[in-house]
C-alpha cells in the first residue's frame, strides 16, 4: 500500500467556508480516485505538531494508483483552491511494499 501525508499550517483565509469546501472536494476525490483506501482531511491533534495544523492523509494500493490522483482533474483543482491558505506544508510519502530499510 502507498501511503500520502500532507502536514498543512493555514493562514487567515482560511474560514469556515474554505474547510467546507475543501471536505467537498474530499469528498468527491473519496468518490472518485480508483483503489483509494481512505482519504480524509482532519486536525492535527499531535501536541508536537510544530503549528502544522490539518493533516490529508491518503492511502493507495500502489504508488501508480497515487500518482493518477495526483494528476486527477480535482485534485489539480483542489490544490488550485488550497495554495493560497496554505502558509507551511510538509508531505510525507511512504511504499509499504518496500519493507523496513
Amino acid at each position: 500500500m502507498f501511503h500520502h501525508v500532507v502536514a498543512m499550517q493555514f493562514n487567515e483565509l482560511a474560514d469556515q467556508a474554505f474547510f467546507a469546501k475543501a471536505e467537498a472536494y474530499c469528498a468527491e476525490i473519496r468518490r472518485t480516485a480508483k483503489n483509494l483506501r481512505c482519504y480524509v482531511l482532519r486536525r492535527n491533534v499531535a501536541t508536537r505538531s510544530d503549528g502544522l495544523t490539518h493533516v490529508i492523509m491518503a492511502s493507495f494500493d500502489t504508488s501508480a494508483d497515487h500518482d493518477a490522483y495526483q494528476t486527477s482533474d480535482i485534485h489539480v483543482e483542489m490544490k488550485a483552491f488550497m495554495i493560497p491558505r496554505i502558509a507551511r506544508i510538509v508531505v510525507c510519502e511512504l511504499d509499504d511494499s518496500e519493507g523496513a530499510q
